[in-house]
């Protein structure tokens, strides 16, 4: 493998404020690499500056070797942001046919048109789509030149169920023939399912770095999910488990614990009204969240990074 990504000591400051500080990373040909990250910490930042769309304000960046901004480099990069974008005026054929002519060797429309799920769309006007739809219309440009890297900032969001099992297939049909894959999402099941390689940044900072077994291995807790009665209160899980991390959702709690059965024997023990008892092992994004709330005490995660 050769590495086609290489960021050295880059970091990037807006009016005072530093997104991304002091990132050092390699990534090599062929891998599936997922960019992880709370909300604000600088994935959105790191790749529109890997795109070239955005200049360092310290540090270098090689793309393929050369500068994200050469031509030729360009010509071997498809990327899929966050924005979603139509042209007025053209049918969804027409503008796929548009950014085909912007590359040497592109894919065929057809092609294109079969892997982003809108052959039956070739002839509307690309205003018209859904959001869903037009979120694979931008999946079909990024393709367009047949790219050897490919960026993806939160690819599947308002896509449908049999839109993400197609987009991922491609995606994993793409690996398969070498091209390397760099992706952000808020979906982290859809990174530990897909990805060689997770990387964690979080302030501007790599956090982790490694398989999306080796970040999993980072927490040994497990989880311990109950729906609580209503006299159970964040108190009484204090005061009873001394437990002050609990997340809730409604009266569903999840609680993280090196040992959860002294959890269920305290449970037990004070009578608590808890009900539906369920211990799960910790996977990716209890690991994510065990590395960022370590390193920052609290965050709150959206996928919606605009830094």
């Amino acid at each position: 493998m050769k590495p086609v990504i290489q960021l050295d000591h880059v970091t990037k400051q807006f009016k005072g404020k530093t997104a991304v500080d002091d990132l050092s990373l390699t990534i090599q040909e062929g891998e599936i690499v997922a960019l992880l990250g709370p909300n604000g910490a600088g994935k959105t930042t790191t790749v529109s500056m890997t795109l070239g769309l955005q200049q360092p304000s310290s540090g270098t960046i090689r793309l393929l070797g050369g500068s994200p901004q050469d031509r030729g480099v360009k010509d071997r990069f498809g990327a899929m942001l966050q924005d979603v974008n139509v042209i007025d005026g053209l049918k969804v054929g027409e503008t796929i046919d548009l950014f085909r002519s912007y590359y040497s060797k592109p894919l065929t429309l057809d092609h294109l048109l079969e892997v982003s799920g809108l052959k039956e769309e070739r002839s509307k006007m690309a205003s018209s789509l859904s959001g869903g739809q037009k979120r694979r219309l931008n999946f079909a440009l990024a393709l367009a030149g047949d790219p050897s890297v490919l960026f993806l900032d939160e690819p599947t969001v308002g896509m449908d169920v049999t839109s993400r099992h197609l987009f991922w297939e491609t995606i994993r049909a793409m690996a398969g023939r070498g091209r390397t894959i760099i992706l952000t999402t808020h979906y982290i099941e859809e990174a530990d399912a897909i990805a060689d390689r997770v990387v964690v940044i979080n302030q501007g900072k790599l956090i982790a770095d490694g398989t999306p077994a080796e970040i999993k291995a980072t927490t040994n807790g497990r989880t311990l999910s109950f729906t609580a009665g209503p006299g159970v209160t964040e108190e009484t899980l204090r005061s009873v488990l001394g437990i002050s991390d609990a997340v809730w959702n409604g009266r569903r709690v999840k609680l993280t614990s090196t040992d959860t059965d002294c959890l269920i024997f305290a449970i037990v023990q004070n009578k608590l009204d808890v009900k539906d008892i369920e211990i799960q092992s910790g996977g990716l994004e209890d690991a994510f969240q065990s590395l960022v709330l370590g390193q920052a005490g609290s965050f709150e995660y959206t996928g919606d990074d605009k830094r």
